[in-house]
């Protein structure tokens, strides 16, 4: 990989970590925004599933976002976009 080419990668994992980690921090700051999206996967529980959801997108967000720990954390994001959709479908 070129020098330009790891570069750009670089930025675009730190912003995709930056906002995946501001996503999570949102859950937080302002869970009805994430209510309906949570209940569609946890229809149990959604305020616990807000919680959990909200630790798990902003560690992941700053795996991202670190160089060392970035290629880990893509691998935790395909197992959590992976989980989710498998909750999504179960609870249709």
């Amino acid at each position: 990989m070129t020098d330009a080419a790891e570069n750009t990668a670089g930025k675009k994992g730190l912003l995709a970590g930056i906002g995946l980690a501001l996503a999570g921090l949102a859950h937080f700051v302002k869970p009805d925004l994430f209510k309906g999206i949570t209940a569609t996967a946890f229809p149990s529980d959604i305020d616990k599933h807000l919680k959990v959801n909200g630790s798990i997108e902003t560690a992941l967000g700053v795996g991202l976002i670190v160089p060392q720990t970035r290629k880990l954390a893509t691998v935790g994001v395909i197992g959590y976009v992976l989980y989710l959709a498998a909750n999504v479908a179960r609870n249709r």
